[in-house]
C-alpha cells in the first residue's frame, strides 16, 4: 500500500480520501485542499521549485497531531511538519505528496521555570515571540537563525546562529521534547534537569532528524541572564584572510565575545541598500560585547589589538540600543538583502563549518573558487564558531548558471570536509545536500542512520526523501 502511495499510483486518491474524511470530520475547516494554501506550503526559502502537499491540516494540540498521525499510519499517506517556512534545503517540500500539518496554531508558552532557567513551549512558538514574552523577567533564549523560525523547526534541524560562539546551537539548549511517532505514539524525551546518564539520549536523536522520525510539538530549551551591558562595533580589513585570521587568534586567546560574524565586501553592498547603511564596501567584522563595564573595555583593548595588527581601520561603535538593533537587523536580513543584488535571481546557498584553525585558509580558497566561476556570490559566516555562508545568485532560468553554481558548491564542500569539517553547519541536508551526507559520514554510519529511520518509521511516512534514501 505504502509503495503504491508512494509511486503515484490510482490507488493514491481513495487512501488520501478516506484520510481527509476522517480528519475533516474532528477537524472541521481546520483541514484543506485549497490550492493556494497547498502552494504556500510546498514551497521553502531555497532555490527549488515548490512541490505541493496534497493538503494541509492546521494542529492545535499534541493530541490532534497524534491523532492526525495515527491515521496517516493507517492509510499510508506521508507526513510532512511545518513551522515558519524558512528552511533553506528543501525540508518542506512534498517529493512524495502526502499531509503537510502545520504546527503554526500551537503556539502556546507552556511554562517558564526562571528559577531553573528553563522554558517549556509548543513547537509553533517562534523566537521572537518567546523571547517577547521573556522581556521582563531579566532571561532570554539565544538561539537566532535570522529568520523569526519556530522552535520545533529550529529543534529539527539544529539551528544555530550569531549567538552560537557563546551559547551553542540548539543541540546545546535542548533538554526534553515531545514527540509523535510514525505510528501516533506520543513520547517524551528528557527532563529539565540539566544532566542524565539514564538510557540512550533521543532527544539529540530527534534534535536535527528534520521531521524524519517524528514530529516535534514541544520543545523545553535553555534559558540565560539578559547580559548586563552590550556593546557593538564594526570594523573594516584589507581582505578576507586578515579578517578571518583576526577572528581565529580572538576566539585562541579565550576573549568572551558573544557575536563574531564575518561580511564581504559584496555582501555589505547589499546591506548598505536594504538598510539604508553606509558603511565601507569592504571585508568586514561585527563584534558584540557583554559583561560588565571594566570586562567590556578589556575585550576591546584584546581585540582592538589583533585587528590592528592584521590592518583592520575604521572601527565604529553602536552602544545605543537603536544603532546595535539596526545593526543587527540589517545581518539577519541578509539572505533578502543580497538577493537584491541580483534582482530576479535565486540564491543557491552552502554554509560549510570547518575547525577554526582551518577557517582562513578555508575562505580565502573559496573566495578563489568564486572569482575563477564568474558567479556573483557574497560570502557571510558565523565565523567565531567557524561557520560561513556563500550565496551564489544565479538566473533561475540558466540551467548553466546553475552547473556551475553546484560545481562551486561541490568545490566548497569538499574542501570543508577535506578540513575535518561538516557540509552544513546550521541549515540542515533536506533534498541539497544528501550526497555529501555520504561523503562526511560513509555509507556505514549511513546504514546505521537508516537502521533507526526503519525501526521508527518503517513505512517511510515521516518527511520522506529528505536526509538519505530509504533504501540503500
Amino acid at each position: 500500500m505504502t509503495s503504491s502511495l508512494h509511486t503515484g499510483s490510482v490507488l493514491r486518491r481513495p487512501f488520501l480520501d478516506a484520510l481527509l474524511a476522517a480528519l475533516t470530520q474532528r477537524l472541521g475547516t481546520r483541514v484543506t485542499t485549497a490550492q493556494a494554501v497547498r502552494d504556500h506550503h510546498g514551497r521553502d526559502e531555497s532555490s527549488y521549485d515548490p512541490q505541493a502537499p496534497d493538503a494541509v491540516v492546521f494542529a492545535r494540540s499534541t493530541e490532534e497531531v497524534a491523532f492526525i498521525a495515527a491515521l496517516c499510519a493507517q492509510h499510508g499517506v506521508p507526513l510532512i511538519p511545518y513551522g515558519s517556512g524558512s528552511s533553506l534545503e528543501g525540508h518542506l517540500l512534498a517529493v512524495h505528496g502526502g499531509l503537510c500539518v502545520d504546527l503554526s496554531e500551537m503556539n502556546q508558552i507552556v511554562a517558564i521555570h526562571p528559577e531553573d532557567l528553563t522554558a517549556t513551549v509548543q513547537a509553533g512558538v517562534t523566537r521572537k515571540a518567546l523571547n517577547e514574552h521573556l522581556r521582563d523577567t531579566g532571561l532570554f533564549f539565544p538561539i537566532d537563525p535570522g529568520a523569526d523560525a519556530s522552535l520545533g523547526g529550529m529543534a529539527a534541524t539544529r539551528a544555530s546562529g550569531t549567538n552560537a560562539v557563546r551559547y551553542g546551537a540548539m543541540r546545546e539548549n535542548v533538554l526534553a521534547l515531545t514527540v509523535v511517532l510514525a505510528d501516533g505514539r506520543t513520547i517524551k524525551t528528557g527532563t529539565r534537569a540539566r544532566k542524565s546518564s539514564a538510557g540512550y539520549d533521543l532527544t539529540r536523536l530527534f534534535v536535527g532528524s528534520e521531521g524524519t522520525l517524528g514530529l516535534i510539538t514541544e520543545v523545553t530549551v535553555r534559558l540565560y541572564p539578559q547580559p548586563e551591558n552590550l556593546s557593538v562595533a564594526t570594523c573594516t580589513f584589507p581582505t578576507m584572510t586578515a579578517a578571518v585570521q583576526t577572528v581565529i587568534e580572538t576566539i585562541q586567546m579565550g576573549v568572551p565575545l558573544s557575536r563574531i560574524e564575518f561580511v564581504d565586501a559584496l555582501a555589505i553592498r547589499g546591506l548598505n541598500a536594504h538598510a539604508k547603511l553606509s558603511m565601507a564596501e569592504a571585508p568586514t567584522l561585527f563584534f558584540e560585547f557583554q559583561g560588565s563595564p571594566s570586562a567590556i573595555e578589556e575585550q576591546i583593548a584584546v581585540v582592538r589589538e589583533l585587528a590592528d595588527g592584521h590592518g583592520a581601520s575604521g572601527f565604529e561603535w553602536a552602544n545605543r540600543p537603536e544603532d546595535r538593533n539596526r545593526l543587527w537587523a540589517a545581518r539577519h536580513d541578509a539572505l533578502y538583502a543580497l538577493l537584491q543584488l541580483r534582482p530576479g535571481a535565486k540564491a543557491i546557498t552552502t554554509d560549510v563549518c570547518v575547525p577554526i584553525s582551518q577557517l582562513a585558509a578555508c575562505v580565502t580558497e573559496t573566495g578563489a573558487d568564486i572569482a575563477a566561476s564568474g558567479l556573483m556570490c557574497p560570502i557571510v559566516g558565523h565565523v567565531g564558531d567557524g561557520n560561513f555562508h556563500v550565496l551564489m545568485l544565479i538566473d533561475p532560468d540558466s540551467e548553466e548558471e546553475r552547473e556551475r553554481a553546484e560545481a562551486l558548491n561541490h568545490r566548497i564542500v569538499r574542501r570543508a570536509l577535506a578540513m575535518d569539517g561538516t557540509c552544513t553547519g546550521e541549515h540542515g541536508i533536506g533534498l541539497h545536500k544528501m550526497g555529501f551526507l555520504i561523503e562526511e559520514h560513509g555509507d556505514a554510519a549511513i546504514d546505521v542512520m537508516r537502521s533507526i529511520k526503519h525501526a521508527l518509521d518503517p513505512g517511510n511516512l515521516m518527511n520522506p526523501g529528505k536526509i538519505f534514501s530509504f533504501t540503500a
